[in-house]
């Protein structure tokens, strides 16, 4: 049992911090938001993410996840810190390390015996020298600073943590080492890797992961747009590549590009971190040029469909969220969507399992949101789907078709048999298949 505090409870913040709790650690969470952590304490979890909410009630319950505004007891109470905050990404696609430093110069400050702190968010290579540069101008205790980056899929991030296919830490103290050895000693009983390496090379191991990833699904879009012009089927192809041990079959999915909060903001940093060093990333700069423009292809099929003027059409959005299982719309795909509709003069009602509330925080009244995914239908021309969520992939095609003016479907994530559209009469467009009309 270690005494742990988490600065920050964001999304990888309250992850870390519950998880941690499970394996029978005590754990302090700490915010600003005097409002949400008084939720938090209240119970409510203030994310959505299957199977935190379990995790989260029992630890509370039993006494091992607590949340606190009082940065100062949880650090002199812990003996891990960790450093969940965020890194947003700044005009010029740097990351935003105010947060991380400015607790790190109340971190020396405050310190009275060694602690480990550790770098949780996804930092530029040379944030761990930095955070140790903001800590000791302030003290002369003995501490180590730590990149530990996370890996966690927004919709596993549960299962991600408690069963991690590997743990990245960075450091060169023997002392810190043990002490994160026995921590994550629970997670990997079996037999997963734990990868001890210096805090640049766990930095950069992060941002590597995470546009390699972005890269594959760039291409992959790439493809799809050249089946259409070829008459080729991107199902096909993907299966063909996909089942190539080198290749792999994950991230192979065409559809309107990536979002989220890591892909967009970490690809970015490393782009910009690249030209900071004098080293200019071809590659990356092709995807992020690539994924904004799949982001939009929804809406370039659609004006092709009914011609360029697109005022007075009432529009379906089945889908807001970047990805399903998650309320996040963060870079997702379907705002980009619902801008260039909102510009072109049509109307839009919408419909997502647990996003809504965080796109009428951004639309307000501009779009309509609704109960379920039928009533989104009544009285719309045609239909978009822009996350694949479950309750997406089996509909009532003959309520579809009695609600929809025009019986059309723009799918931007390939959730349809093709075959089963032809024989149910849809007018069907998708990524890099053929177009039924």
């Amino acid at each position: 049992m270690k005494n742990i505090a988490v600065i920050g409870t964001g999304y990888v913040g309250l992850v870390t911090g519950t998880c941690f709790a499970e394996t029978g650690n005590n754990v302090v969470c700490v915010d600003i938001d005097e409002n949400k952590v008084e939720r938090m304490i209240n119970g409510e979890v203030p994310i959505y993410e299957p199977q935190l909410d379990v995790l989260f009630e029992r630890n509370q319950k039993q006494g091992r996840l607590k949340f606190s505004t009082d940065i100062d007891s949880a650090i002199e109470n812990a003996e891990i810190i960790f450093l969940a905050l965020p890194t947003p990404p700044g005009e010029d696609g740097s990351a935003d390390l105010s947060y991380i430093l400015g607790v790190a110069d109340h971190l020396g400050k405050t310190i009275k015996d060694y602690k480990v702190i550790i770098d949780k968010s996804t930092v530029p290579v040379g944030t761990a020298e930095l955070v140790k540069e903001a800590i000791a101008k302030n003290t002369t205790v003995s501490f180590d600073v730590v990149s530990n980056p996370e890996f966690l899929r927004e919709g596993f991030a549960v299962s991600d943590f408690l069963k991690p296919d590997r743990v990245v830490i960075g450091t060169e103290s023997a002392k810190a080492r043990k002490i994160l050895e026995e921590l994550y000693k629970p997670f990997v009983r079996q037999g997963n890797p734990i990868y001890f390496m210096d805090e640049k090379s766990a930095e950069l191991t992060k941002y590597a992961a995470n546009s390699f990833l972005a890269t594959k699904i760039t291409f992959m879009n790439e493809i799809a747009n050249f089946c259409e012009i070829v008459g080729a089927d991107v199902d096909m192809v993907r299966k063909g590549i996909g089942s190539d041990a080198r290749i792999g079959n994950r991230f192979l999915f065409p559809g309107i590009g990536y979002g989220g909060s890591c892909f967009p903001k970490d690809v970015q940093a490393l782009l910009k971190s690249g030209a900071d060093n004098g080293y200019d990333f071809k590659i990356i700069n092709s995807v992020i040029e690539v994924n904004e423009r799949q982001k939009l292809i929804i809406v370039d099929k659609i004006k092709s469909f009914y011609g360029e003027s697109l005022a007075g059409k009432s529009i379906a959005l089945w889908g807001l969220a970047f990805k399903p299982d998650t309320d996040d719309i963060r870079e997702a795909p379907a705002l980009y969507i619902i801008d260039a509709l909102l510009e072109l003069g049509c109307t839009i009602k919408a419909f997502d399992p647990e996003a809504m509330e965080n796109v009428e925080a951004v639309y307000g009244s501009k779009i309509t949101f609704c109960n379920n995914q039928y009533e989104a239908l009544e009285n719309s021309d045609f239909l978009i789907i822009a996350t694949e969520w479950q309750v997406f992939r089996t509909p009532d095609f003959a309520k579809v078709k009695e609600l929809l003016n025009d019986n059309v479907i723009f799918d931007g994530r390939n959730l349809y048999d093709l075959e089963d559209m032809k024989k149910l009469g849809m007018r069907y467009q998708s990524i890099g298949r053929e177009t039924i009309n």
